[in-house]
């Protein structure tokens, strides 16, 4: 399994970004994908969640109506688009997959709202 995020940097309050998440090495369109975000000395918390046919998605209430996830079956990539960026959205973004009861986690990739 192989979990690649991108897409992250810094933006002013307000501004947008999108991330994109690129998993192989499992059937992608078999799983739910998830986002998940951690800042220095806090729990990694989950973002949002899609659920493997792409028609339901979960979000932690903070960023509701910001934040929408979403999927491509045949690039094998989850994106997370992020709206109305606000300074406590900054974090590391993380995507990860449970596959055969194990986590698999990307590397990560930092996101700076900042003015």
């Amino acid at each position: 399994v192989r979990i690649v995020e991108s897409g992250g940097g810094s933006v002013q309050p307000g501004g947008s970004l999108r991330l994109s998440c690129e998993a192989t090495g499992f059937t992608f369109s078999s799983y739910v994908m998830s986002w998940y975000r951690q800042t220095p000395g806090k729990e990694r918390e989950l973002v949002a969640g899609i659920h493997s046919s792409g028609t339901t998605t979960d979000y932690l209430d903070s960023v509701k109506g910001r934040f929408n996830i979403s999927r491509h079956r045949s690039k094998k990539t989850v994106y997370l688009q992020m709206n109305s960026l606000k300074p406590e959205d900054t974090a590391v973004y993380y995507c990860k997959v449970r596959f055969l009861e194990r986590d698999f986690w990307g590397q990560g990739t930092q996101v700076t709202v900042s003015s």
